[in-house]
């Protein structure tokens, strides 16, 4: 049985299906999950405009919403002539990641969806307003789609850490590749895991003065390490030993030389939350590192993490004259 029963699409735009509405829709027909499209509107006005409206606030948020509920319908209606079950929102909120948490929490999303920026894939200067602080604190899992083209046979790739370096809860590796798991099962795809181990400097050192092959026996021995170790998570997994990878070198780096030399279609790995994309499995390399990662990510939190964002909408904003932009 799929986990996956209701799908939360953070609508960027309505012009067209995003890859973000393009793989939510694929999803939903392999699950039988039901969507949501929601879109924040975060709008704001001034007192003196606030003076112009006969009914408030009320009127003013109103009007906002009506463009992007008339568009998220039309994208709907295209999305239900697969036979998915589709509702829509667009409320008046901010800021718009807190807005999307808190619609993932009250229709209880057990996948969030959104699409990468455009440009500079996952670029840390756009990634900061909304999609940074999705991924830092949403507990749902989130799906950040680029590619644009629904999943065909896909190359999943589940990033552990078996041997428990990068401050990760130990039960983070499990939920990551029964998620992978069930990704590959559903969309009719194969399954990888890739561990990344460091390789010290003085390793580095040696290699280039006359303790060489010492070095080299060193680095060996580590690589064998890392191989038992992933070995061993997957001790009850059924991922055959040409698609269990171990590379050297930073996480963040091993990630992306095994999504990009495997051609993965989607990267699963995980979000601890500690501070922006800092927290990821991957460490405070994260933020470089994201914004060379080739394929779509699927980012899980570990059991028990909470955040503080009030289920309460802030609605529009209220600012001084000239403020607002």
């Amino acid at each position: 049985m799929s986990p996956i029963k209701r799908i939360l699409v953070a609508v960027k735009t309505v012009d067209r299906p995003s890859a973000a509405v393009v793989k939510a829709t694929q999803i939903a027909r392999a699950t039988g999950a039901s969507i949501e499209l929601f879109h924040c509107v975060d709008a704001g006005l001034t007192l003196q405009e606030l003076a112009t409206y006969k009914n408030g606030i009320d009127e003013f948020e109103a009007g906002q919403r009506r463009v992007w509920e008339e568009g998220l319908e039309r994208l709907a209606t295209q999305i239900r002539s697969h036979g998915v079950h589709v509702s829509t929102s667009a409320p008046v909120d901010h800021p718009i990641h807190e807005g999307i948490v808190r619609q993932g929490r009250r229709v209880q999303a057990d996948l969030i969806v959104t699409d990468a920026h455009v440009g500079s894939n996952f670029a840390p200067s756009l990634l900061q307003e909304v999609d940074w602080e999705l991924v830092r604190l949403s507990t749902v899992p989130v799906l950040i789609a680029r590619n644009p083209e629904p999943y065909q046979h896909p190359l999943v790739l589940a990033a552990l850490d078996p041997c428990q370096k990068h401050s990760k809860p130990t039960t983070l590796d499990g939920k990551i590749l029964d998620m992978a798991e069930s990704f590959t099962s559903l969309l009719q795809g194969d399954l990888h895991a890739m561990h990344a181990y460091s390789l010290p400097a003085v390793y580095v050192e040696a290699s280039a003065a006359s303790s060489a092959n010492v070095a080299i026996e060193l680095q060996a021995i580590d690589a064998q390490n890392a191989q038992a170790a992933l070995d061993a998570a997957l001790r009850a997994s059924s991922i055959p030993p040409q698609r269990r990878h171990v590379l050297p070198g930073s996480p963040a780096d091993a990630i992306i030389q095994a999504a990009t030399d495997l051609k993965a279609s989607l990267l699963v790995m995980g979000s601890v939350g500690r501070s922006g994309l800092g927290g990821l499995l991957v460490g405070n390399t994260a933020e470089k590192a994201l914004n060379r990662i080739p394929c779509d990510l699927l980012l899980l939190k570990p059991d028990g993490f909470e955040n503080a964002i009030p289920d309460k909408r802030r609605g529009a904003r209220l600012v001084a004259t000239g403020a607002y932009y």
